[in-house]
């Protein structure tokens, strides 16, 4: 405990919690900071001036982040026959149909997603209660029921994000690893963040990002210039 306790300690040392920071900034303090044993995950947090009771403030979707998340990522595919042949093909780490229906009820959620064809949600539809509060319910909305399973699976092995507004109206999703580069994880955080902001709904008023921090798993955060970000 006494190595964690020095290693926190200097993590947080000379670090000034008002100051703001320019993404680039940002970046390099938090990567300096992140002294794990483990690859530590770099996260990107914002507070939106939304409310998620509403509708059409109730912002999700995906983002294929131009460098990957650096995460594994373990696919679950509802399909049958060909479909099923094509999501094994590209990658998919569990697929099937009723019998995996009947594994997840029993509670074998062994993924990080879950795909579906549009014509196996009659059987993915029983599993919202177990499914949906874990957020791993397929959804057309977020390219998790397409035909094209082949193609989701890729784009989720291939380092796709989900960026979700909670009930107080904060977003946050990793953005990459504290061994990438600068470089990578500002241009994954840039195109993350614009695409945030071109979803801005038509009926929110004033400021629409309020606030933003960035952080890695075991170490501080950081104030980032809103002004900045909002004009990515």
């Amino acid at each position: 405990m006494a190595a964690t306790g020095k290693r926190i300690r200097k993590a947080y040392e000379n670090l000034d919690k008002n100051l703001v920071h320019t993404l680039k900034e940002a970046v390099s303090t938090i990567k300096g900071r992140a002294t794990a044993k483990f690859d530590e995950t770099i996260e990107l947090s914002m507070n939106m001036n939304i409310d998620p009771r509403k509708a059409d403030q109730n912002l999700r979707g995906m983002v294929s982040l131009p460098h990957g998340t650096g995460k594994s990522v373990r696919i679950a595919v509802f399909a049958r026959d060909a479909k099923a042949k094509e999501a094994e093909a590209a990658g998919a780490d569990i697929v099937g149909a009723e019998d995996l229906m009947e594994k997840i009820q029993k509670g074998e959620i062994n993924f990080d997603r879950c795909i579906a064809t549009p014509d196996m949600m009659a059987v993915v539809g029983r599993l919202g209660k177990v499914l949906g509060p874990k957020g791993l319910m397929p959804n057309p909305k977020l390219g998790t029921v397409t035909p094209d399973v082949a193609g989701a699976v890729k784009a989720a092995k291939g380092g796709q994000v989900e960026y979700r507004s909670e009930k107080t109206g904060i977003m946050h999703a990793g953005v990459g690893k504290a061994s990438f580069s600068d470089e990578a994880l500002v241009d994954n955080i840039t195109s993350l963040v614009s695409i945030i902001m071109k979803a801005r709904p038509s009926s929110v008023k004033g400021v629409y990002l309020k606030k933003a921090h960035l952080s890695s798993t075991m170490g501080p955060s950081v104030k980032l210039d809103i002004e900045e970000l909002a004009g990515l």
